[in-house]
């Protein structure tokens, strides 16, 4: 089922003033860390590649925000792709922990041996990114079986690129997820490119969210650069999946205004069309509306801008000085005469909060 209603003008007017606050500050918050990883970057800080989400903060932001986001494990589960490091964020991953992991530094969440956001908490409700394109769609709708096993109230939430739905990993993963009406909610970000194949040579459908009536679920699609609509249109998909209708698959339209990474120079972007995106930025956009209907005022805009830009800096600061791994740790957890944590599908009640 398509939703043919759409969800172009999302109800932003029902967003309390609070809920306006925390939308734009993690809008901010996410442009803002990406800012200083930039520089860090070129600094030659990061160990890896940076994949920014310049442009698409809102798919991230937005698809975070309509789900349960707990720290105590029993909260919705995501699992972000290299552009949605504003879920991350939202489901409450701290500036200092996401710079330290882009710098290996020995102190991040992997201990140096993970960067960007291959990381996990399962308090938080985050899972760590397996690089092969297309897989964490399998492994989020094994997650969302489980939801549905035990009778848990919860859904599974993923993103993928247009290209990585293209593959088969993502086919018999959503395939897998739709049969068992399992909880889970898909969204894929379609942002023109994949790395620097155009969407119209690599599918001949008209529109990637035409394939659910194929897998026999809810479809919807929307304006990847309002947040407001993409937060309409996931909590509408949260709630079918929620309830026990199954699966759901998003489609949202937006634009990649970096290159696939920061090493690539996007020479086959055509003359004009950057700036024809720039002039839709997803946090100008936000700006202009909430300060055009009232609902926030410049100064509470500048307020909170103040406020991201301190909480980066001091995370900077931090990060920077925090040590590099020792070479001896890089065994740890891995031969058998280093200590190690009983792994938690050993534990006598499997407690995947333990892996």
């Amino acid at each position: 089922m398509i939703n043919t209603a759409g969800s172009a003008t999302a109800a932003g007017s029902e967003l309390s003033r609070d809920e306006l606050t925390e939308l734009y500050y993690h809008l901010r918050l996410t442009r803002e860390v990406e800012q200083v990883l930039t520089n860090l970057y070129r600094q030659n800080k990061v160990i890896g590649g940076l994949y920014r989400s310049l442009g698409q903060e809102a798919v991230a932001v937005g698809t975070a925000y309509a789900l349960r986001r707990r720290d105590d494990g029993t909260g919705d589960v995501i699992a972000p792709a290299i552009r949605n490091l504003g879920s991350l964020l939202m489901m409450g991953a701290r500036p200092v922990d996401v710079l330290r992991q882009y710098m290996a530094k020995g102190d991040s969440p992997t201990w140096g041996r993970e960067q960007n956001v291959h990381f996990t908490d399962y308090d938080r409700g985050f899972i760590g990114l397996i690089s092969h394109l297309g897989i964490m769609i399998e492994v989020m709708a094994g997650v969302a079986i489980t939801f549905k096993l035990r009778e848990e109230e919860r859904v599974a939430l993923t993103w993928t690129g247009d290209g990585a739905a293209s593959t088969g990993a993502f086919h018999e993963g959503f395939n897998l997820a739709a049969v068992q009406r399992a909880p889970m909610v898909v969204i894929i970000e379609n942002n023109r490119y994949a790395y620097s194949t155009p969407v119209s040579k690599q599918t001949a459908a008209a529109s990637f969210v035409a394939r659910a009536p194929g897998y026999g679920v809810y479809g919807d699609s929307c304006d990847g650069n309002d947040v407001f609509a993409v937060l309409e249109m996931t909590r509408k998909a949260v709630e079918h999946a929620r309830s026990g209708r199954g699966a759901a698959l998003l489609e949202v339209h937006t634009y990649r205004r970096k290159g696939h990474a920061e090493h690539d120079s996007q020479q086959y972007v055509p003359p004009g069309e950057l700036e024809e995106w720039e002039a839709r930025d997803p946090v100008d956009r936000f700006m202009r509306r909430v300060i055009d209907e009232g609902w926030l005022t410049q100064a509470d805009l500048d307020t909170i801008d103040d406020q991201v830009t301190k909480e980066v800096d001091a995370a900077r600061e931090t990060a920077e000085a925090s040590p590099m791994p020792e070479a001896e740790e890089a065994l740890a957890e891995v031969y058998g005469g280093s200590a190690a944590r009983r792994p938690w599908t050993r534990l006598a009640t499997p407690d995947p909060r333990e892996a």
